[in-house]
């Protein structure tokens, strides 16, 4: 009696092909790759919004640099008053042109950190949101085949 060996893989062996899977197969295939797109689309979701909040701290350092010029701005103002006896300008035009100066960069930094802010938010991870939107579009149109 001679022994045939099927040449063909052991994986083919296990599986089927689809036209001949049963509706069990199919469905722990679906389910399995249903998991897998949930897992990809939560880990893009994670990565995006790293990248938000990244922005939103980056604004908020901005802001707090323009907020501690301005209070060093107010202590210049008050420190020019008494120190600016050497400036061959009254002490009060002194001391109003520092501290107008100070204050002045602090409000634009201010500002640039505000702006940055903004656009960073809300952190909402919207690619990931739109790829989920697209993922059960498909899933719909092909459970109406």
């Amino acid at each position: 009696m001679t022994h045939t060996t099927d040449a063909r893989p052991v994986a083919s062996q296990a599986r089927p092909a689809p036209d001949t899977r049963s509706v069990a197969e199919l469905v722990d295939d679906a389910t399995t790759q249903l998991t897998r797109l949930v897992r990809d689309e939560m880990q893009l979701a994670r990565l995006e919004m790293q990248d938000k909040t990244k922005g939103i701290a980056k604004g908020a350092g901005l802001a707090g640099a323009g907020s501690l010029l301005a209070f060093y701005g107010g202590a210049a103002l008050i420190a020019a008053a008494v120190l600016a006896l050497a400036i061959p300008l009254p002490d009060w035009a002194a001391a109003l042109i520092v501290g107008v100066v100070l204050l002045a960069a602090g409000g634009v930094l201010a500002l640039v950190g505000k702006k940055t802010v903004t656009e960073a938010a809300p952190p909402v991870p919207s690619e990931a949101m739109e790829g989920v939107r697209d993922d059960v579009d498909a899933v719909k149109k092909r459970s109406r085949r």
